[in-house]
């Protein structure tokens, strides 16, 4: 984990963190996600933010642990707004507009076994999110930008 904490440029502290996340480690599956979200908590961020970005960060990360090799998941935030950007390297997404559909899932059949890979990750995102940015490239990897601010 990397941390820090910056000056914004009106002033504000803004927070600064990035957790590594394994792919197939799904012992430690959910561990940044629920970092990410005591980080916000502690800040006093509105719950209704931090309930947003954990069901979120957690989808983006499972998606890290089923599907890609390794990744990352970055939290920046300051009294204005959360974002969140996962980056894997990974298989990358052939066809984001098809990944996008509730229910469809590539995950493999013993991901499917444990409980995961419905095909509702990437659509919980989108759907928690105030701005949500998905970027791929087959055989190098996906990034998931996020942004979370008051409704």
């Amino acid at each position: 984990m990397i941390d820090a904490q910056a000056q914004a440029a009106d002033g504000s502290a803004s927070l600064h963190y990035e957790f590594e996340v394994t792919g197939g480690d799904f012992a430690k599956a959910g561990d940044a996600s629920s970092r990410v979200k005591r980080i916000l908590q502690a800040i006093g961020a509105p719950s209704d933010i931090v309930r947003r970005v954990a069901v979120a960060c957690y989808e983006a990360e499972m998606n890290v642990v089923i599907h890609a090799v390794r990744g990352r998941v970055i939290l920046d935030a300051d009294l204005e707004r959360v974002r969140i950007t996962v980056e894997d390297e990974g298989p990358g997404i052939e066809d984001i507009e098809q990944a996008m559909a509730p229910g469809f899932s590539t995950a493999p059949d013993s991901v499917r076994e444990m409980g995961f890979g419905a095909g509702m990750g990437l659509p919980n995102m989108k759907n928690c999110s105030s701005q949500f940015e998905i970027e791929s490239l087959k055989g190098v990897g996906t990034t998931v930008r996020m942004v979370f601010e008051n409704a």
